[in-house]
């Protein structure tokens, strides 16, 4: 599979949605939420744009059980510090820090906190005390968890909902990363079985390996529906 990073539509509405926040007018709430169905790429754009603005963005991913002390770690750690022992002092370094070097701050997974209200208020305060801008992703219905949090849901100056690829996407995606060619046939059936990211992957992965074994240079509908098996 060849190593490139390819710019589906929910990719350029997701650099859209992050430099709208970094260029919003003033007194413009700064946050932003971006969910939807798993395996449509939401943390691969964001590994992604952090990765082409390291200057300018950290990236956190909330894992299950985690606290609002362990997330302030995180974020403290990302921005180049150590942590200190107490949750206010760890939150007075982060503001601190953003204040004198702003970043972008984007929480994966954002679904495993949106129980903790004391972790999900501590975010919003974080952003008003430093104006820095917060992406939230998530999953599929983290839009109606968050609702619950009136203050923070009316800091979502962004919404952003992944959709799944259009047609044009999906070949693009094939002819991109995948190093055999599938014919249109081929693509027009993984557009209609699930074309999410991940599965697109594991096809593309599957194929090149049958198509290496069996000497053929051309995947077909016939072929894809024998992988799918």
């Amino acid at each position: 599979m060849k190593p490139v990073f390819v710019k589906t539509k929910n990719v350029k509405n997701f650099v859209s949605t992050l430099a709208n926040l970094q260029n919003r007018a003033k007194g413009v709430p700064g946050m932003a939420l971006v969910y939807g169905e798993p395996g449509l790429g939401k943390t691969q754009a964001a590994l992604w744009w952090v990765a082409n603005n390291q200057e300018d963005a950290i990236y956190v991913s909330a894992t299950q059980s985690m606290t609002t002390k362990w997330l302030l770690e995180e974020i403290i750690r990302e921005l180049g510090d150590s942590p200190f022992y107490r949750t206010s002092e760890i939150f007075e370094q982060i503001v601190r820090e953003l204040i004198k070097r702003p970043k972008v701050i984007i929480v994966d997974e954002i679904d495993y906190l949106a129980h903790e209200k004391s972790t999900i208020e501590m975010l919003r305060d974080i952003h008003d005390r430093t104006h820095t801008p917060i992406v939230l992703i998530g999953m599929t219905y983290a839009d109606k968890k968050l609702k619950r949090y009136r203050h923070l849901y009316d800091r979502l100056s962004e919404i952003l909902q992944f959709q799944k690829f259009p047609f044009e996407d999906t070949k693009n995606l094939i002819n991109e990363l995948s190093e055999v060619k599938f014919d249109n046939s081929a693509i027009e059936y993984m557009q209609n079985c699930d074309n999410r990211f991940r599965q697109i992957v594991k096809i593309i992965d599957k194929a090149e390996s049958f198509a290496k074994s069996n000497e053929i240079s051309l995947i077909g509908q016939k072929d894809v529906q024998f992988l799918l098996k």
